[in-house]
Order: C-alpha cells, then sequence, then structure tokens
C-alpha cells in the first residue's frame, strides 16, 4: 500500500508477483525498490551474493563505486593471466 497499490489488491497482487504468476511492471518494481531502499537492479539478480553486492555497491559513493570498478578489473585481468 506504501508504494501506491489499493489497499483491497495490494496482498493478493504481492502473493502473486511472489509466486511468478504475474510481473510487476517497471514502474512497480521502482516503487519497491524504492520503498525497500535497494537499487533496482536488485530485483534483477541471479543469486544471493550478486544482490548482496548491488545493494552494497548501491551504498557507495561515486567515487568508491570507481574503485571497486577498477579492483573488479584488475581481479578479472588477474584472473584471464591465469
Amino acid at each position: 500500500m506504501r508504494i501506491g497499490v489499493d489497499e483491497s489488491s495490494a496482498s493478493p497482487r504481492m502473493n502473486q508477483y511472489e509466486k511468478g504468476k504475474h510481473t510487476p511492471d517497471i514502474g512497480t518494481l521502482k516503487a519497491l525498490a524504492d520503498e525497500l531502499s535497494v537499487p533496482l537492479s536488485y530485483f534483477f539478480c541471479e543469486d544471493d551474493i550478486s544482490a548482496e553486492l548491488a545493494v552494497n555497491l548501491n551504498k557507495l559513493s561515486l567515487s568508491d563505486k570507481q574503485k571497486v570498478l577498477e579492483i573488479t578489473a584488475r581481479l578479472i585481468d588477474e584472473s584471464k593471466k591465469g
């Protein structure tokens, strides 16, 4: 209801989303993300670690995000080398 869903349909609607019977539109997902204080990308993560990374990255400043990007790029380069 806090994201603007009518009180009479809020519970059944969320239940259908959770069971995969219906998929929320992007506007609803964005409202849910904002309400839950998670980034929109959280809903598209394929595993728990990726979801946690998305949440943690969202909390960082732009300069800290840049540092994480550089670290991960370096790690990928190192793993390619052997």
